[in-house]
């Protein structure tokens, strides 16, 4: 394991701001940079970076913690691999020390399930390369032009149509069940133990480190559903992982640009012509966590969609996340009835590179898609079309462009600048709209138990004054064990600005949730006169705890002086107005 000194070293050498800015955009919001969380959809920022302190908090989804933790997130790594991959970054040599039980024991489950679906595949790749029952799947194989070096750069694999073939294959390796039921490969019943896939084509979903994570399952007939994905698991969160990320690496780190399809056809089919920077999405839309992953390795983006409607929406959602990016995106549009797998079996590789060659800017594409929708031939439906285009039109961010687009969008419509300027609410967009410069800013403190926990970590005059009344007095339920933990670790004259290890070694989802949201949200209580602040905070509680003693007074009204339940009422109320005496 990574030793503690060295651990300390990677944070102090690394700005968090400077991590996360590698997958996604921040600006400056007073003491905090903001951006768009990449950890949940939205399209105002509530995503807050305190520099200071070296944390981070979503006021949307509630995410929070150090860089560590925002990179085991973003990248779905355990903490001593988010170590390593910042101590690169930071150019730190790491000596590992010996692993504690409990480290041990996380990490001889995470090899027990890469191991699973190693065994896995391999079953699967064997089925297909010798197993009579792959006889159908080789020629449905041999019929799509798959030849044998491509089936065993994807580690193609075929499913049999039994029940549990799987299950006896692992169970003749001696895999606990129960640990492989977590992957998802194999299901449980009342009637036992089954196989998730049955007489499919078996796609592996490998990371970035070519690892088996997941499997795709492909029906060779035209039945429904035509693709089964693995769940998610502890290996396999769909929302981050793009299929083929590791066979495109090199050809991304030379081109600096990436092509994503939808399908897995559709990439084997551009791989097999010899287009190596291609990645697919795993049965899902394009996400934050996506774009971010597409902007570490790339600088350009082509989408590849289908060009139904649904391909279409696709592409319009894509482009909404890679404008919030800053990614420049464009899109290959195929010729009608066409996708890559049947354009390239009737054309030559240079033909697609043709088309990609002349791929529109995503953001032409959407405006001129909605103008065949939607033409401008009346009043009613420019209004229309300028209100489908000013949310995206907003994200663009870099100001020429933006210019242009201006002057082509009121050509296409026919009307005056000053006519779209309005309908963006009368501002000049020429220039980047900042008027909301406080949108994304993190919220202030509002409760009182958050303000007097703000009050706890800046001044350590409160913080003795609530310790030797007693913590309780103040705080309860996480607050009153995240006070309690700040006071045991700032007791020898700790600096606040040093808590951030708090995030990996606080229990609980609730209570690193609100340690990172007091951490980036209390500025606001700088320099201020705290014991006003505090004795604020008193007669409020003053006010609530009285209100409570006279709601606990009516309740006794009613009940039979003695009962089991007025007594128990009444000793709650004189524990109420012990505390107010002593506030």
């Amino acid at each position: 394991m990574i030793p503690e000194e060295k651990v300390r070293e990677v944070a102090e050498r690394l700005s968090i701001v400077e991590v996360v800015s590698e997958y996604l955009p921040l600006r400056r919001a007073g003491s905090n940079f903001v951006g768009l969380c990449p950890f949940h959809g939205e399209k105002t920022p509530s995503f807050n970076v305190n520099p200071a302190r070296e944390i981070f908090h979503c006021f949307g989804c509630g995410a929070g913690g150090n860089a560590f933790s925002f990179v085991m997130k973003v990248e779905g790594i355990s903490f001593p691999e988010a170590v390593k991959l910042l101590a690169r970054k930071a150019g730190i040599e790491i000596e590992e020390r010996q692993l504690t039980p409990a480290e041990k024991k996380s990490q001889d489950e995470h090899t027990q399930f890469l191991r699973i679906n190693e065994l896995t595949a391999s079953y699967y790749r064997s089925l297909l390369l010798t197993g009579q029952e792959g006889d159908g799947a080789r020629q449905y194989l041999a019929g799509r032009m798959v030849a044998a070096d491509i089936s065993d750069a994807y580690r193609l694999g075929f499913a049999p149509d039994r029940r549990d073939g799987l299950v006896r294959h692992l169970k003749n390796n001696g895999v606990d069940l129960e640990c492989a039921l977590k992957l998802g490969v194999i299901r449980k019943s009342d009637s036992g133990w089954y196989d998730l896939f049955r007489n499919r084509l078996i796609f592996p979903i490998r990371d970035h480190r070519s690892q088996v994570i997941g499997f795709a399952g492909r029906v060779l007939d035209a039945s429904l559903p035509k693709y089964i994905n693995s769940p998610e698991s502890p290996l396999y969160h769909k929302s981050s992982v793009l299929f083929g990320m590791d066979m495109a690496l090199p050809s991304i780190r030379t081109s600096n640009a990436v092509i994503i399809v939808e399908g897995y056809f559709d990439h084997l089919a551009l791989y097999r012509a010899g287009f190596r920077n291609v990645v697919a999405t795993c049965g899902t839309a394009l996400t934050p966590a996506h774009a971010g992953l597409i902007k570490r390795h790339g600088e350009r983006v082509y989408t590849l969609f289908d060009g139904d409607s649904a391909g279409k929406k696709a592409t319009i959602r894509s482009m909404e996340l890679f404008l919030e990016q800053r990614i420049p995106a464009y899109v290959i549009t195929m010729p009608p009835g066409d996708d890559p797998d049947s354009f390239l079996a009737q054309n030559a590789p240079e033909a697609f590179t043709a088309l990609q060659d002349t791929a529109r800017p995503i953001f032409e594409f959407f405006v001129r898609s909605l103008l065949v929708e939607t033409p401008p031939d009346s009043v009613d439906n420019k209004v229309r079309v300028m209100d489908e285009i000013v949310p995206r039109f907003r994200k663009i961010a870099d100001s020429v462009e933006r210019d242009l687009y201006e002057r082509e969008i009121c050509r296409l419509l026919g009307i005056p600048v000053h006519a779209f300027r309005k309908r963006m609410g009368g501002k000049n967009i020429t220039a980047r709209d900042t008027t909301g410069e406080s949108e994304g800013t993190a919220p202030t403190v509002t409760t009182v138990q958050d303000t007097l926990l703000s009050l706890l970590f800046g001044y350590p005059e409160a913080r003795v004054e609530m310790a030797t009344g007693g913590l309780e007095t103040y705080f309860s339920g996480c607050h009153l064990a995240l006070a309690q933990r700040i006071v045991d670790e700032l007791k020898n004259d700790g600096e606040i600005k040093s808590l951030g290890h708090l995030t990996e070694t606080l229990e609980g989802a609730e209570l690193k949730s609100l340690f990172s949201r007091i951490m980036v949200s209390d500025s606001h209580l700088a320099d201020i006169d705290w014991r006003t602040v505090f004795n604020q905070c008193r007669r409020s509680s003053e006010k609530k705890q009285l209100s409570s003693i006279k709601d606990l007074a009516s309740r006794l009204a009613l009940l039979e002086a003695g009962s089991e339940e007025y007594m128990e009422l009444l000793k709650q109320a004189d524990g109420l107005r012990s505390r107010k005496s002593n506030l």
